[in-house]
């Protein structure tokens, strides 16, 4: 049970870091920067996801402890 959690759980996170990932490409593209800008902003974004998971786990699993 818990590695098919563990599973689910880091296959959403991955979805939901490549959904953020394209809207913030998509929005600096319409705000007219250049493809370089778009793929920074787009990677910071994919990054950022994981890393805020990972951190409200730790807070969830300090919390339970």
């Amino acid at each position: 049970m818990t590695v098919a959690l563990v599973l689910l759980t880091a296959a959403l996170v991955t979805v939901l870091a490549r959904l953020a990932a394209t809207a913030a490409g998509i929005l600096t593209r319409v705000d007219g920067a250049t493809i370089p800008a778009v793929l920074v902003r787009a990677a910071r974004a994919f990054a950022a996801v994981p890393t805020l998971a990972c951190a409200v786990i730790a807070t969830k699993a300090a919390v339970i402890r």
